[in-house]
């Protein structure tokens, strides 16, 4: 196989800043959650903060996903769409710079606005994202790469792809090629008010079921309308093959397709939760398409992740990926 994952998603630059819990309800914001804006909305927000504090950065769920597949050691690809203007060659630059191969260039990149995500940080480790979708609303059939899917041991799915019909097919697609050529497929649900608002195009996706999932808590009741962990978890059964419920501060829970495995947290200091899910997704996928087991992947994601939530920004550094590893091992 070529490639450990092949990841298709948003491709978003993500511009993280702090605010107090005021500035919600000063500009009438949900806490907590991702919500879609238009860019004149973005660009009111923009104006609130203080933008020369604020930092610019490549994001995008399944884009922060792939990064951390290859600074673990692995190898992704990924299929995006961004605009021809400056953030778009910054965010294909910066893949390029991490290593994952993608069958976008500056090119043939559409006129327009790459998507960007205003990140906002609270003292309670707690993000909401205002997101602008920019190009990202199009991304669709014709940005699979079937040579890719096809060399891959795993396709791994952003959920937030399902908010827009045209990557909803996409999605749908992908995992026909995948399946049809005996490829793996893993979900992300990426988003509680996503399960909540789009159930029935997670449904269309998920079909029968899929081989690997990961959600949070919220999203796994959500998903199975169930009212605690221990109900969803058994429902989840139906709908994939194994999965990863991320429980914040409590660690995580593993099926591997027989027994369910408790992780334990590692204890920090959370200063900013984004980019957590997306950096366990990551270290899980390359654990597990890297001859480890379920159990120790989950001991590698739930590090990873507290690693990441210890500080500002959805990734880690190349050496940080490093030391991560080196730490599991001493």
């Amino acid at each position: 196989m070529k490639y450990d994952v092949y990841g298709i998603g948003n491709a978003i630059v993500d511009i993280v800043t702090e605010v107090d819990n005021q500035f919600f309800v000063n500009n009438n914001i949900e806490k907590g959650v991702m919500t879609l804006v238009d860019d004149k909305r973005q660009l009111e927000l923009m104006k609130a903060i203080d933008m020369k504090r604020s930092k610019m950065a490549g994001g995008g769920s399944a884009g922060n996903t792939v990064v951390a597949i290859n600074q673990f050691g692995g190898k992704s690809f990924y299929s995006c769409l961004v605009a021809k203007d400056e953030l778009g060659k910054f965010f294909l630059e910066d893949l390029k710079r991490n290593g994952v191969d993608t069958n976008l260039t500056y090119e043939n990149c559409p006129e327009g606005y790459t998507g960007k995500c205003l990140v906002m940080t609270t003292p309670d480790a707690d993000r909401t994202m205002n997101t602008f979708l920019g190009v990202n609303s199009f991304i669709g059939i014709k940005q699979l790469d079937e040579s890719a899917i096809k060399n891959s041991q795993y396709i791994y799915l952003e959920g937030y792809l399902v908010a827009s019909p045209h990557g909803l097919e996409a999605m749908k697609e992908a995992k026909k090629i995948a399946e049809k050529n005996k490829v793996l497929t893993s979900l992300t649900l990426s988003d509680p008010n996503m399960v909540k608002y789009f159930s029935k195009q997670f449904d269309e996706v998920i079909g029968a079921s899929v081989d690997l999932l990961f959600c949070n808590e919220d999203e796994a009741m959500t998903l199975t309308g169930t009212n605690s962990v221990t109900d969803a978890r058994e429902k989840l059964k139906q709908v994939a093959k194994r999965f990863a419920i991320t429980l914040g501060a409590n660690g995580a829970l593993i099926f591997d397709g027989d027994t369910f495995i408790q992780i334990e947290p590692y204890k920090v200091r959370a200063v900013d939760s984004n980019g957590a899910g997306d950096m366990f997704a990551g270290s899980f996928l390359y654990a597990i398409t890297h001859n480890h087991s379920y159990a120790e992947a989950g001991k590698l994601a739930s590090l990873a992740s507290s690693r990441v939530v210890s500080q500002f920004g959805p990734r880690l550094t190349p050496d940080q990926a490093k030391n991560v590893l080196a730490d599991l091992i001493a």
